[in-house]
């Protein structure tokens, strides 16, 4: 297992990362609404605001005292659900680790836009494998996978400090990353959409989704690959910036 703790890798463009911080305590204040409603009101709100492929695409539909929102308003809803304590934690640890920096490679406004399209094309990845489906999918993580995608397109040297079993290691981005996204590609191949567990596919979707959207949506002036390589810079305006070296029952966790 390698889990990221934090990186050297500080802000070159905004003095701090209100987008990502703002992100965090929404998912923690729903998490904790979550839990006040009780087991029956928690599992109701994970129907009403999760994403259910069959309702998505009109297959099915939500009880009227359930349903709550358009269905496709749950893509973005779903983002801010979580199945667990763990899965919470799990989730913000990446997002605080690697968010600042793709919020710091384009602003606020455009982080805001990137992080909904990365969980939408996640919600989607996974629902359109399935789209029968009646089991709700809820979490951050199609989304964070996008900040994954992203960050390392733009910083793939960049040092991480790894958890590795019970050792804390520096090991570079592509290496932490790119263990991550190969896990996601073996566990989707070998795992069933036939009931509850963590939706692989979102995760692939979002990354995917991230890698591609980070092109565009960067500052002209930000490089990829760490300035490095054919594809590093875009148009005359670009320079380089060096930079200082879960699954729970009966539902999708993204």
């Amino acid at each position: 297992m390698l889990l990221p703790l934090k990186d050297d890798n500080p802000l070159k463009r905004i003095p701090f990362q209100y987008v990502t911080v703002a992100t965090i305590a929404t998912c923690v204040a729903v998490f904790l609404w979550q839990l006040s409603l009780g087991p029956r009101g928690g599992q109701q709100a994970v129907y009403a605001y999760g994403v259910v492929p069959a309702v998505l695409f009109g297959f099915k539909d939500l009880p009227p005292d359930v349903a709550a929102i358009p269905e496709w308003l749950t893509l973005i809803t779903s983002m801010f659900l979580h199945g667990g304590w763990m899965h919470l934690i799990g989730n913000m640890l990446f997002l605080w680790v690697l968010g600042d920096n793709v919020e710091d490679s384009m602003g606020h406004v455009r982080f805001v836009i990137f992080y909904v399209l990365s969980g939408i094309a996640a919600g989607l990845a996974q629902s359109g494998l399935n789209p029968e489906s009646t089991v709700p999918m809820i979490g951050a993580s199609g989304a964070i996978s996008g900040v994954i995608g992203a960050y390392l397109m733009l910083h793939p040297k960049a040092p991480i400090h790894t958890l590795v079993f019970r050792f804390i290691v520096k090991l570079p981005a592509f290496v932490v990353l790119g263990f991550w996204i190969v896990f996601q590609l073996i566990s989707a191949s070998i795992a069933s959409n036939t009931g509850g567990g963590v939706a692989w596919w979102a995760h692939i979707g979002g990354f995917v989704a991230g890698a591609i959207l980070i092109i565009p949506m960067r500052h002209r002036d930000v490089p990829l690959f760490d300035g490095h390589g054919p594809f590093a810079h875009s148009g005359s305006l670009a320079r380089r910036h060096d930079r200082s070296s879960v699954p729970d029952s009966g539902r999708w966790r993204r």
